[in-house]
């Protein structure tokens, strides 16, 4: 593929309840605000009802183009006969942007090698979204060894959270541990990511110097 330098091409990958899929969300939309011409690909087959399809029409109102299966269109397959929609197959072949929601864990990371061209895309970046509130991702050195278990990774992205009893210092006991863990690996920490309100107190930087995102919480509605 041709190196196009201001294309952005984003894989989020981390374990189940990491935010992954939020933080996915939640970039596609900071683009498209920017008038970017986004593509989000819904490539989280591990768990199929927990992904973008319920909320693929409010992001498409928002400027996005998802490429994702709508609810009624998956009536049935449950999570043993779940199927990739064929557009994914083609994402990095589309025009503007492209931000990836993979399945949680190893096993998802897998799902990327379906997509044609992801070995020859030069502007592909592969982000960990870390939550130390999780069990195999609770200390450094946990953190490390899931990191270099789900291959090449370019970055780490600090989304420690308790869900609605998240706090500052919560977020701020994340971004110590995924900063360490970082550096033993040698990659960078990209953000910390919290919702809005605590993302307001930490500022613009954590104590640990990372950029703070401030999230958007889509991710609750799309139960079914």
């Amino acid at each position: 593929m041709i190196l196009i330098p201001d294309r952005i091409v984003e894989v989020y990958v981390g374990e189940y309840a990491s935010g992954k899929s939020e933080v996915a969300v939640n970039r596609a939309i900071e683009l498209a605000n920017k008038k970017r011409l986004v593509n989000l690909v819904d490539l989280d087959i591990v768990e199929p009802c927990y992904t973008l399809r319920p909320i693929k029409r409010l992001l498409s109102q928002k400027g996005i183009k998802v490429l994702a299966w709508e609810t009624k269109d998956t009536m049935g397959l449950g999570e043993a006969g779940n199927v990739i929609n064929p557009e994914t197959r083609w994402a990095l072949f589309r025009q503007g942007d492209v931000i990836f929601d993979i399945g949680y864990g190893v096993e998802g990371s897998k799902t990327l090698n379906l997509v044609e061209g992801v070995d020859k895309e030069p502007n592909l970046r592969i982000y960990a979204v870390i939550n130390i509130s999780r069990p195999m991702t609770a200390n450094v050195r946990d953190i490390v060894d899931y990191v270099k278990g789900l291959g090449t990774i370019h970055g780490v992205i600090n989304n420690t959270h308790l869900g609605d009893e998240t706090t500052a210092e919560v977020v701020e006991e994340g971004a110590k541990a995924v900063s360490q863990a970082a550096k033993l690996l040698g990659i960078p920490v990209i953000a910390t990511t919290a919702v809005r309100e605590v993302a307001d107190i930490l500022g613009k930087k954590d104590s640990a110097g990372n950029v703070v995102r401030p999230l958007d919480r889509y991710m609750p509605n799309t139960f079914w």
